[in-house]
């Protein structure tokens, strides 16, 4: 969407202002550790752009508070796997030879939107050095969030989403729905359901030099998140309102996590 259509559609400039009082209306508070999925568009126009909203999102949980965002590399994946768009085969391995090495300080982010590459450039900001589902993270807990995040099974339990679930933390769905809600990954990791590993090798930079590394993970799967995302509102419970002129839905991580466990295991094949 552009500029222009942007515009017409938002009533009122969105403000860093509004954006705090927004957020506290729904429920989210100093100290709480935030992680936020977000459509910089579905705010509408915002009187600086994705630097109002990260800073909405800063002064919300003030530096006690912690902001998680992910920024996921999929140029990092295998592009045999690519679709959206699909490379030519004859392209496969030049893309594999010649793409630079994954650097967590200067790699943007792909396909996560404005807010959390606006995030991830902060000099306060942590990012972790996953080069396919890295993370970013701002405020008091962000190094221990992000520095023990493993290569292998890079959504489960040695990762950011491992942390936000340790401390009670909160998921931020503003203007995205449940598909894109990586929480439920870590409920695929400790379901009993049937997953098949894969293996992925990508330029990683090591003592300065470029390295290849070769990582495993599980066959993941949003297909069913929002079926999952819908039954958990239902069962569990949501906070939900405005932000902006983005609807947006807060709710508590490891309910959700532990709810998809279970739901993971009635609605998906079993081991």
């Amino acid at each position: 969407m552009g500029d222009r259509e942007l515009v017409e559609r938002t009533a009122e400039p969105v403000t860093t202002e509004q954006i705090v009082a927004d957020l506290r209306d729904l429920g989210v508070e100093a100290g709480d550790t935030l992680l936020v999925h977000s459509s910089l568009t579905a705010v509408g126009w915002t009187v600086g752009g994705a630097q109002a909203v990260v800073e909405g999102l800063q002064q919300t949980v003030t530096e006690s508070g912690s902001v998680v965002v992910p920024t996921h590399t999929a140029q990092y994946t295998d592009p045999g796997g690519w679709s959206n768009p699909p490379v030519p085969e004859d392209w496969y391995e030049t893309v594999r030879r010649e793409r630079p090495a994954y650097r967590p300080d200067v790699t943007p982010s792909y396909g996560v939107g404005a807010i959390p590459e606006c995030l991830r450039t902060y000099p306060e900001a942590v990012r972790s050095r996953h080069p396919v589902f890295s993370f970013a993270a701002w405020g008091t807990d962000a190094d221990a969030i992000v520095s023990g995040h493993s290569f292998d099974d890079g959504l489960g339990e040695n990762s950011p989403l491992r942390e936000v679930y340790d401390r009670g933390g909160s998921v931020l769905l503003l203007g995205v729905g449940h598909e894109v809600n990586t929480s439920a990954h870590l409920a695929e990791y400790r379901a009993d359901i049937a997953t098949e590993r894969t293996e992925n090798t990508v330029p990683i930079l090591q003592d300065g030099e470029r390295t290849m590394l070769t990582y495993t993970d599980i066959e993941t799967s949003t297909e069913d998140f929002e079926e999952l995302g819908a039954d958990f509102t239902e069962e569990v419970g949501v906070q939900r309102g405005t932000v902006g002129e983005a609807e947006a839905t807060v709710l508590d991580q490891p309910s959700l996590v532990d709810f998809a466990v279970e739901w993971f295991e009635e609605n998906r094949e079993r081991v």
